[in-house]
């Protein structure tokens, strides 16, 4: 009996042993595929970055984009006197970081604000207006750009925590009501205008939203492309 109980005992603990190698090999190779992963990621990026710095180059020195939206389309000219931000406008709509992201904040008579990545996910919405590539990009305040109707602003953190008043690596918004966003000139880099669209941009301004100035139904932006 104790020669059966030691053997059973024995087999027990090698089965664990083998249970506990198996997991452990598996943990390994779930790291390595991760690490795989990331590494091509990391190859794709740089591909990619490389690509586009090239193919700005080739742009014109005030390029126009189309911000489509399931509500039509908003057609922008980006400064040629705001270059950190036409640059960095160009690079997220070039790579596909504006696809499907949402016009998250919306108050009729005033602007249509949007570029946050967050809004793509639906369970994040908390956190709707905190989220963007990781980066802000210097302010570019110049005189003559004013908040007039339809034009292109960076949105930004306020002053408080934000004294160099430095823009959102994507988040935008377009002025619906230039006499509500005058308040804005000189606090707020303007880089870009709407050339057509202005309806467009009053139609979304009319929404309904909620208490934190979402719209109610998802005012979507498809896709921001070179405009022909």
């Amino acid at each position: 009996m104790n020669f059966m109980k030691t053997l059973s005992i024995a087999t027990f603990a090698t089965v664990l042993a083998g249970c506990g190698n198996n997991a452990q090999k598996a943990q390994e190779a779930a790291q390595r595929q991760q690490e795989i992963a990331d590494s091509i990621a990391k190859a794709e990026t740089v591909t990619k970055e490389a690509a586009f710095e090239a193919y700005f180059e080739t742009l014109p020195e005030e390029p126009v984009f189309n911000i489509v939206t399931n509500y039509g389309t908003i057609k922008v000219k980006l400064y040629a006197k705001t270059p950190l931000h036409r640059k960095n406008f160009a690079k997220l709509a070039l790579t596909g970081f504006y696809d499907d992201v949402l016009f998250h904040r919306v108050i009729n008579g005033f602007m249509i604000q949007g570029g946050d990545p967050l809004t793509k996910d639906p369970s994040q919405e908390a956190r709707y207006g905190t989220g963007g590539p990781d980066y802000t990009v210097p302010a570019e305040f110049v005189e003559e750009y004013k908040h007039i109707k339809g034009a292109l602003a960076a949105a930004r953190r306020g002053d408080a925590a934000n004294p160099l008043r430095e823009s959102s690596g994507s988040q935008f918004y377009l002025v619906q009501n230039p006499k509500t966003c005058a308040q804005l000139d000189g606090a707020y880099t303007v880089f870009g205008q709407t050339l057509e669209g202005l309806d467009v941009i009053d139609k979304i301004a009319a929404v309904a939203v909620n208490n934190r100035d979402l719209p109610l139904e998802p005012v979507r932006i498809v896709k921001v492309e070179l405009a022909e």
